[in-house]
């Protein structure tokens, strides 16, 4: 099962997500939110709040409660390297 290991802000709604199988993806969380609502997005649409996210047991998350698994993170982001 992919795990996400380690998660850097590169740009506005712009994660690197680095994975359990050694490579990285880049997560667009502005595309994620555009067509999705509920409370716990909300807050997420304030660039310096969604600067805020933290892996925890392997799951993109934030201070709102919101997870994000990492199999799903694995499919929305695109491979962009190797992890060294």
């Amino acid at each position: 099962m992919i795990k996400l290991l380690d998660v850097k802000t590169i740009a506005a709604h712009q994660l690197e997500l680095t994975f359990s199988d050694h490579t990285q993806g880049v997560f667009d969380g502005a595309r994620y939110l555009a067509d999705r609502q509920g409370p716990l997005l909300e807050a997420l649409r304030d660039t310096a709040y969604f600067s805020r996210c933290f892996v925890d047991a392997g799951a993109l998350c934030w201070p709102n409660g919101l997870e994000l698994s990492a199999a799903r993170l694995y499919e929305l982001s695109h491979a962009v390297k190797a992890a060294a």
